[in-house]
């Protein structure tokens, strides 16, 4: 149901932005109230109390934030507030991310090792995932997991490709049973 909600949300921000042809300006604004609002879980605690009004919520949003992002930013968080949908801002941001993204030929991509990856192993990774998928640009997100053994897992949307040690010996107990 979140996911849902969050694309929803997600492709109407999406809409809007290709729409009045502010797409890069959106960007840098939703980049910068994610980065605000989801450092610490104070604003999710927030949204989430039921002791704050709906009334409450709005001013502060209007109080803190207006002048500092674009009226239609603002406009789509009051929405937002008035649809009890602030506390899944989170996933709305990440899916209007993705998609601009997706516009602009731009893979996101988890890289998970048992170790820290070299700079020439980070670049070989990089140049194989553009080959491969045909982004022209690719966010590597960098993640040590001692449990694998060895071996990297690569997660690109909903695509994984397990080459950990971890998962060939459990595929191997499996077969043995």
């Amino acid at each position: 149901m979140a996911k849902l909600i969050s694309q929803t949300y997600g492709q109407a921000l999406y809409e809007l932005a290709v729409e009045e042809n502010k797409v890069e300006q959106y960007l840098d604004e939703v980049r910068a109230l994610r980065a605000a609002f989801l450092d610490g879980d104070d604003f999710i605690r927030f949204v989430k109390n039921p002791r704050v009004t709906q009334d409450e919520k709005q001013k502060v949003i209007e109080d803190s934030l207006k002048g500092r992002i674009s009226d239609d930013i603002l406009g789509f968080l009051v929405i937002l507030n008035q649809k009890e949908r602030l506390a899944d801002i989170e996933g709305i941001f990440e899916y209007f991310i993705s998609a601009v993204n997706e516009q602009c030929g731009i893979g996101r991509a988890k890289v998970s090792s048992p170790t820290e990856l070299s700079g020439v192993q980070k670049e070989e990774i990089e140049k194989k995932l553009l080959d491969t998928t045909g982004y022209k640009k690719v966010e590597i997100e960098y993640i040590t997991d001692p449990s694998l053994i060895g071996g990297i897992v690569i997660r690109v949307g909903d695509r994984v490709v397990d080459g950990s040690i971890r998962t060939r010996l459990y595929e191997l107990k499996r077969g043995l049973i």
